[in-house]
């Protein structure tokens, strides 16, 4: 057996020398990635091989990486859309929390021999989902924007800003004597109001100068900086306040969301936030204390297993009363019934109050692992009942495996799909249409174009669809995806069938560079030629100068994307025409 170390370098390649073999395993079953990070921590973790040490201290380091999920789905959500969603967040967020944490509390009392406020001080946190496990999930399927999937972000999202009344609520049961230095709960809520409104103040008037500064530089390098920099900046400062990290990572993403720089943030902080999630999922699994479930594994069991039928229950109660479908509501209640990232620190924060003992909370962390390693299995039963695809086809809405076989499949059904839409029917080719949004369906519905739901993203889905036998899919979507590693899995998939993409901007048609697509078309690019066309005749220029100054433009804009591709977006600033700068001549662009 090897001795733990703190070699940071040294445990580094060792977890993630674990986690490589595992995650791949586990995908390969079905399982997730999220239990392969899990039972790879195990092996690992000083329960078992005791290859690595000091988890506790790297899974504060883990952590970062939950802040950067709550960065990335502020990033999706403008102070707009959040305040429409304020019913569901202080409606069914507030419900849950209350119901979910009484009723556990409730369990905790009359099985686990706990007194009254020891069982509050732990049900309260088992109320809590996990947000680390849910929200890639939702996004990874296209759900996140979807009527389920925003009932469940804004759940998650209460959640994660009750963590401040739940700490309160724990500091005014502890056993210890108060801390002079501890502000009170109604100065904790002052801090909180402060805290976001100084966030906000700070993007709008500091950080998003800042990022127009760094775009005209041209320097992604910045831009990873800056990103990196904005989310720990505000998540030190809510942690500063003794409030949730997560929640100023969040309010970070949220006054970000209408930058016109929300992209390039988004590509950079994704790749950082994808491992140290998996990573905080390892160190969960090196923290599970093995010896406390074989001590009482009946107990362990036994509570996970009625944490989660108590809150499936209570949500599936909750969302019939706000009039979700049978099958939706049960699909919520299954995909939020593990217990959450979160319950860990709190745990932590009762046995400091001396509230439970350090085997209870030991005992209580099992409790949260299990359930949270039960999730794939959840989530898989809850996609059988479907969420918003079953809801959606008790409204009448036809899946994609309805459709007759089709020579083409359009992907998005928006402006710009619909436009590609009548030019290919024009033609008498026969289609199958595929949308998300259920209100682009009923749109359709009334013009009699049928549209089929469902995410034109998932392999399966496009199987479905008649993607093996189809000649072509055009990708309509708005926005910057389907990105790269989607595109290629489509191709390894349906290597016959040609792809045509609809391009956000000119670094989304950068990304894509390496993918063999049939043909792309930036979003803008067209109706900008065409609107310099009639600008140019009506200051009366001869039509052949202007078939010349579109084609000298065209051949310039591929030129300066080619060298773009292998130089970078600051390369061949020769080939545009600048006031005050000499233009290059498309012979020295070539050489």
């Amino acid at each position: 057996m090897v001795p733990p170390t703190d070699n940071l370098l040294r445990d580094g390649v060792i977890m993630l020398g674990a986690a490589v073999p595992a995650v791949l395993l586990f995908r390969r079953f079905g399982l997730g990635a999220v239990l392969g990070y899990m039972i790879a921590g195990v092996l690992i973790g000083p329960q078992m091989l005791n290859l690595v040490g000091d988890a506790q201290g790297k899974q504060g380091i883990a952590e970062i990486g939950i802040t950067l999920l709550l960065f990335l789905v502020g990033l999706e959500l403008n102070p707009r859309r959040l305040w429409e969603l304020r019913k569901e967040i202080f409606g069914f967020g507030v419900a849950q929390v209350l119901l979910a944490g009484l009723a556990i509390t409730g369990v905790v009392f009359a099985f686990a021999g706990f007194s009254a406020a020891a069982a509050l001080a732990l049900g309260l946190p088992l109320a809590l989902s996990s947000t680390a496990q849910v929200l890639p999930l939702l996004s990874s399927q296209g759900r996140l924007h979807t009527a389920f999937g925003e009932r469940a972000f804004s759940i998650l999202l209460f959640q994660d800003l009750s963590i401040v009344p739940l700490i309160t609520v724990i500091a005014a049961l502890s056993r210890t004597p108060a801390d002079p230095g501890a502000p009170p709960g109604w100065l904790m809520g002052l801090y909180t109001i402060g805290a976001i409104v100084a966030l906000v103040l700070a993007g709008r008037y500091i950080l998003t100068p800042a990022l127009r500064l760094i775009g005209n530089l041209g320097e992604r390098e910045m831009f990873v900086a800056a990103g990196l920099f904005t989310v720990l900046a505000a998540s030190a400062l809510m942690d500063a306040l003794h409030l949730s990290p997560a929640l100023g990572a969040f309010v970070a993403g949220v006054m970000l969301a209408d930058s016109p720089y929300r992209h390039e943030l988004e590509a950079d902080v994704e790749p950082f936030r994808s491992i140290l999630l998996g990573l905080f999922f390892l160190t969960v699994g090196m923290l599970l204390d093995l010896s406390a479930i074989a001590t009482r594994p009946l107990f362990v069991v036994g509570l996970a297993a009625a944490l989660i039928v108590v809150k499936t229950l209570v949500l599936y109660i909750i969302a019939r009363i706000a009039r979700m479908e049978r099958r939706s509501a049960l699909a919520l209640g299954l995909l939020l019934s593990q217990g959450g990232e979160f319950g860990f620190v709190l745990f932590g924060q009762a046995q400091n109050g001396l509230l439970i003992a350090p085997q209870a909370a030991s005992l209580f962390s099992a409790v949260v692992t299990l359930s949270m390693a039960t999730t794939p299995f959840l989530m898989s039963l809850a996609r059988r009942f479907g969420g918003d695809a079953a809801g959606a086809k008790l409204r009448g809405l036809a899946g994609p495996e309805e459709a007759a076989q089709a020579g083409a499949i359009v992907v998005g059904y928006g402006r710009f799909g619909q436009t590609v839409t009548q030019m290919l029917l024009s033609h008498g080719l026969s289609l199958t249409i595929v949308d998300l949004d259920t209100e682009i369906i009923d749109i359709g519905d009334r013009m009699e174009m049928k549209i089929y739901y469902g995410d034109g993203t998932r392999i399966d889905l496009l199987r479905q669809a008649g993607a093996e036998e189809a000649k072509l899919i055009c990708f309509c979507i708005d926005g910057d995806g389907p990105d790269a590693a989607i595109l290629e899995a489509v191709k390894e998939a349906f290597p016959n069938l040609k792809l045509f993409v609809r391009l956000f901007d000119r670094r989304h048609a950068l990304a894509l560079k390496d993918v063999e697509l049939a043909g792309t078309v930036r979003e803008v690019y067209e109706s900008a030629i065409c609107m310099g066309r009639q600008v140019l005749d009506t200051l009366g220029i001869a039509d052949e100068e202007i078939d010349r100054i579109e084609s000298d433009y065209r051949e310039r804009d591929n030129r300066r994307l080619h060298v773009q591709g292998e130089e970078g977006i600051r390369a061949a600033l020769g080939l545009m025409y600048r006031p005050g700068h000499d233009v290059d001549s498309l012979d020295e662009a070539e050489t």
